[in-house]
């Protein structure tokens, strides 16, 4: 039995829903219960940033996650495959009108990506200052705590609503699918026909 362990909201029903079209069960998850077991399956329901640490840690052999998620601390697993869902851009937002000053000695930014927010400024030779926020991320820039944020975007309403605009796009980030790299050894032909199932079922969709 395979474990595959899946990010709490869309995701995973959007995940799940794949899994019903290969191999026609019900796959939901019921009440509050954070295990499922269906078709020879056991899924784990977590919270989205502790999915790769579950597979990394050997108690799944199989996670899906958004590639900014894994891209935020370089997990070292095993990419198998683009799922396409939970499709987003990950982006420099500051407020209207304004834009990145190369040139400025030190940026202020408001983000809970950390590492890629880092990253990102340090290939464009700038300092930054990372101001860690968990949410409401889009209210720094308006009160003077950051100069700008890093943050993930799916329309861009809600930045557009509080005065802001995109003035940078980080990467494009969508749901993946990733082994824990001994299960993918040791289960490797498991692992692999799944892949291709989804593969399938996707090139279908």
């Amino acid at each position: 039995m395979l474990t595959i362990a899946l990010p709490k909201g869309r995701i995973a029903d959007q995940t799940l829903d794949l899994f019903k079209q290969i191999f026609g069960s019900a796959f939901a998850f019921e009440n509050r219960k954070l295990i499922l077991e269906e078709a020879g399956f056991r899924f784990l329901y977590v919270k989205n940033q502790d999915v790769p640490t579950y597979v990394e840690r050997g108690a799944a052999d199989l996670g899906v996650s958004g590639l900014d998620v894994l891209s935020e601390r370089d997990y070292p697993v095993s990419y198998l495959l683009d799922l396409g869902i939970g499709k987003c851009d990950i982006i420099v937002g500051m407020k209207k009108g304004q834009q990145l000053d190369p040139n400025k000695p030190q940026i202020k930014v408001a983000t809970k990506l950390e590492n890629i927010a880092r990253n990102f400024f340090a290939s464009k030779a700038m300092d930054a200052d990372i101001v860690k926020l968990n949410g409401s991320i889009e209210l720094a820039p308006l009160i003077g705590l950051s100069d700008c944020i890093v943050d993930i975007m799916e329309t861009g309403t809600t930045m557009r609503e509080n005065g802001l605009e995109p003035v940078a796009t980080i990467m494009s980030s969508s749901a993946h699918l990733f082994a824990n790299q001994n299960s993918f050894v040791t289960r490797k032909k498991e692992i692999l026909d799944l892949k291709n199932r989804l593969k399938e079922v996707i090139g279908g969709a």
